[in-house]
């Protein structure tokens, strides 16, 4: 039996229930892989049922406000996806009078759709005959077919890519690309794959040969940079804070955060405290400096790790505030979320 049939005969068996997968709406399923690219299903799940219910249609992102975008998608992290989705849906609205392009190479010319979200439109809402190749499919392939090239170097991602062309279904592309990232999302995990009641068992290269384990091969990443942020969390007697809108590319763009002083290492209380007074918002006035967190919370990303530190700053009063209480309706990091969260519970 063919690699194409076993799969897909083991997909009509295993596949989960999932919103996405009860439709062929193009619109739908952009919106499902670009919050599911580098998130998890039960994680994205809840964004994909608040962004469906909030933003019905494509119209309806389209004509919202960045910063509700940006709210809905806090804590899904990567935030150049959300400004890329909201860019891509006024796009198709103004551009293309709300209809998605229908092929694979007219799909790659929206913003934040690259190989891999072209594909999955366009097979499974268009039925075109070009593979996937995300995570999953680079696993099963590796492991199946024993293949040691790195799958983030330029040879592993064209031969990948070829391969899985090679493998399509071509009658049921849609399927197929369905099946074999379930396969590999579910089946052949990461960690501790379930080989043992696996339907290529016997033919996979990986299991026969102990390197489950060892495959895919990735390029080591680069050194992860250490950088260490001091947030300021201004306090006044009439309790308002002070929130700052970060411009320019970066990986908060839009967001808002507490005035932040970024040094080159951690600091201690006295330290800090000279920085503050020199800072432009209590410079001159009197206030209280508090450490909020002892050990500065380390929040990793794929690049960089963020030491954070949160001083409070009591004060008697600062300019264009905004009252502490309302906080929650502005767009902010995952990190400003969970301290505004633990700070006012």
């Amino acid at each position: 039996m063919a690699f194409s049939e076993i799969l897909i005969r083991w997909y009509s068996s295993n596949k989960r229930c999932l919103p996405w997968r009860e439709t062929q709406n193009p619109y739908f399923i952009w919106l499902s892989e670009i919050i599911l690219q580098q998130t998890q299903v039960k994680q994205g799940l809840p964004y994909y049922e608040a962004f469906t219910e909030h933003f019905p249609t494509v119209f309806d992102l389209a004509s919202a406000k960045e910063s509700e975008v940006l709210k809905l998608w806090q804590g899904l992290g990567y935030y150049s996806r959300a400004r890329n989705l909201h860019f891509t849906a006024k796009y198709v609205v103004n551009e293309c009078d709300g209809v998605f392009p229908k092929t694979y190479k007219d799909l790659l010319n929206l913003k934040g759709v690259g190989d891999y979200t072209a594909s999955a439109i366009a097979s499974i809402c268009f039925n075109e005959a070009t593979a996937v190749v995300d995570g999953n499919v680079y696993r099963v392939l590796s492991r199946y077919f024993g293949i040691e090239t790195p799958i983030n170097s330029t040879a592993g991602i064209k031969a990948f890519k070829t391969l899985a062309q090679e493998l399509l279904d071509k009658k049921d592309p849609a399927t197929f690309n369905q099946a074999i990232m379930e396969f590999g999302a579910t089946q052949c995990r990461p960690k501790n794959p379930e080989c043992m009641f696996c339907p290529f068992q016997e033919s996979c290269v990986a299991f026969n040969k102990g390197k489950v384990d060892e495959l895919p091969v990735k390029l080591k990443k680069l050194k992860v940079k250490q950088r260490y942020f001091n947030f300021l969390v201004f306090l006044s007697e009439d309790k308002k804070t002070v929130l700052e809108k970060r411009e320019g590319k970066g990986i908060w763009q839009n967001l808002y955060q507490f005035p932040l002083i970024e040094t080159d290492k951690n600091m201690n209380y006295n330290q800090f405290l000279k920085l503050v007074e020199s800072h432009p918002i209590p410079k001159g006035k009197s206030f209280e400096l508090h450490q909020y967190n002892d050990v500065p919370k380390v929040h990793k990303l794929s690049h960089q790790h963020l030491n954070t530190t949160f001083w409070i700053v009591s004060i008697d009063s600062v300019e264009n505030g905004v009252p502490f209480e309302t906080i929650t309706k502005y767009p902010v990091p995952i990190l400003i979320g969970k301290f505004i969260e633990e700070f006012e519970s």
